[in-house]
């Protein structure tokens, strides 16, 4: 059995990074391993609210939060949009699990929409497939599958730690 993933980034410059599965979710993983959060981009899968329920995988920094409610909503063309749960997620990635999401390898219907701050980057580590390793590579690998499409302010930055009382 072949695995998309791999077979996506064939021709796309990457090193596959091993990680403990108990350690993928980003923070985590950031730490235990040493990667900054500005050079970690999150794959994440948003559905549309509508009957279709459009899927699409949008990448964006660790460092900023995704817009669904204003951006990724206008563009997905709905009312409404949320991130896809972990059964929905699993069902329509093709096995992937939430903490694993990759933009490399999934279905030919699902859009990938990069966060233009990702292309700033000089390297950045994103999900493998699978919560047991990571991908690191050129922000240009994944501006390079066929399905992408690089957006201007998909992305926020986060807001400020509040402060400790």
């Amino acid at each position: 059995m072949t695995d998309p993933v791999l077979t996506a980034l064939h021709d796309l410059e990457h090193s596959v990074v091993p990680c403990d599965p108990e350690l993928a979710d980003t923070a985590a993983f950031c730490q235990a391993y040493g990667y900054a959060a500005e050079d970690s981009a999150n794959a994440i899968l948003v559905v549309g609210k509508s009957a279709e329920r459009p899927m699409v995988c949008c990448v964006v920094l660790a460092t900023t939060r995704l817009d669904v409610n204003s951006a990724v909503r206008k563009r997905l063309g709905t009312r409404r949009a949320s991130f896809a749960g972990a059964e929905e997620t699993i069902e329509r990635s093709g096995g992937m699990q939430i903490g694993g999401v990759t933009p490399f390898g999934l279905p030919e219907d699902v859009p990938v929409w990069v966060d233009a701050a990702v292309m700033t980057r000089e390297q950045v580590i994103v999900g493998g497939g699978s919560r047991d390793r990571k991908i690191l590579c050129p922000p240009s690998s994944v501006a390079a599958l066929p399905s992408a499409e690089v957006v201007e302010g998909l992305a926020l930055p986060l807001p400020p730690a509040s402060a400790s009382r």
